[in-house]
């Protein structure tokens, strides 16, 4: 009898193994034939289809027809993550909170950035969140039941306990944080880093797919994080902290950090201080990105340009000390690189040691750190369909 047991608990194991793949699959890399499904996963045509139907029945993927059906031969259908199985994603900061709902394939249904009175509590931005949830029924109404909540936030998180151990511009220190999220909404919820879940984002459907080894740097209120991709995997650190980039030194004798020392990255390089160059007191990237298309000012270029410089040095430290294939920007790190990015590409590439590396845009804009929470939220799913 255990023998018959443990038989029927591997084939089962080995069934869900087989459900996840395919899902996986079609989530992260976009529609597919059920002939291209046989090729990438070496499973015979027989097994594909069962595995699809299976999926299909518990409305996790759709089928279709492809292109220039009615063709003579028989077609090979397209199989497609539903993406009306959705969860929330939430992102606090300093200035706003932003609420969306993100279905499988990194569709993203809608997006509420709200900007906030002030630096947010952590019962602030809960019930906020609830107030935007509320506001999307309409929204809502046409999905599957959302699975769950996934958190980006600027801060040191402890992913496996739901923690915040500190969000130091949010005040944020020692505390629960998916407690609070999931029991207000009502669902199961987890949280991370913004910038690391902003590095998985791009490597998974922005500009680092594909790549094994690159750096993703994130610029927003808060401050500017990081994420590392190396050898096709994300560097997390003993405790799951690493990536905290923004804390190397830049200027020395610089402005103060709230980390105790002075001329951090974090501290010289600010959306503030471009807003303010300006004349700007909120609007947050978008009045940047608006700003600097339009042909900036004076004080606004020379505040660009140092920013860019101060930049350029500790991304010549990250070539050095990482050897990345690319470099992703995003946040308003984004907007200076659209602004110069030849000053930026010249300066790292003189200073890197190896040189050869390639600067890019981070391709999911503002949807960016939503989509990277919801990804950590469908994990669960992905990895046991069934």
């Amino acid at each position: 009898m255990q023998s018959t047991s443990g038989a029927g608990n591997g084939i089962e194991g080995l069934r869900t193994q087989n459900l996840s793949q395919i899902l996986t699959m079609v989530h992260r890399q976009g529609p597919l034939s059920r002939s291209e499904l046989t090729r990438r996963t070496g499973f015979n045509r027989s097994t594909v289809g069962a595995l699809v139907s299976a999926l299909a029945e518990k409305r996790l993927v759709r089928e279709s027809e492809p292109a220039g059906a009615g063709r003579v031969g028989r077609p090979s259908p397209i199989v497609q993550a539903n993406p009306n199985i959705a969860v929330i994603a939430v992102n606090p900061d300093i200035d706003a909170l932003t609420v969306g709902v993100v279905g499988l394939g990194g569709r993203v249904h809608t997006r509420v950035r709200r900007e906030t009175q002030g630096v947010p509590s952590l019962d602030d931005a809960v019930q906020l969140s609830c107030d935007i949830v509320a506001d999307l029924d309409g929204v809502l109404a046409g999905l599957e039941p959302v699975l769950g909540v996934g958190i980006a936030l600027p801060g040191l998180v402890n992913a496996s306990a739901g923690r915040v151990l500190v969000a130091p511009h949010l005040g944020w220190r020692d505390a629960d944080l998916t407690g609070p999220f999931g029991g207000a909404l009502g669902l199961p919820a987890v949280a991370a880093n913004d910038a690391a879940l902003g590095a998985l984002a791009e490597s998974t459907f922005g500009a680092a797919v594909g790549v094994a080894d690159a750096v993703y740097l994130n610029g927003s209120a808060s401050g500017i994080g990081g994420g590392i991709i190396a050898g096709g995997a994300q560097l997390g650190g003993s405790r799951g902290y690493a990536g905290e980039l923004g804390h190397t030194l830049v200027r020395a004798g610089g402005s103060p950090c709230h980390c105790g020392r002075s001329g951090c990255l974090d501290a010289e390089v600010r959306l503030e201080r471009l807003l303010d160059a300006a004349g700007l007191e909120s609007g947050g990237i978008e009045a940047l990105e608006g700003v600097l298309s339009a042909g900036p000012g004076p004080a606004v270029r020379a505040e660009a340009e140092r920013q860019l410089d101060l930049l350029a040095v500790a991304l010549v430290n990250f070539v050095n000390i990482f050897d990345p294939e690319l470099i992703v920007l995003g946040g308003f790190l984004g907007s200076l690189f659209d602004f110069d990015g030849q000053r930026l590409t010249d300066q790292v590439g003189t200073g890197s040691l190896a040189g050869g590396v390639e600067l890019r845009r981070a391709a999911l804009g503002p949807e960016l750190l939503l989509v990277g929470a919801a990804e950590l939220a469908f994990r669960p799913l992905l990895a046991s369909p069934s």
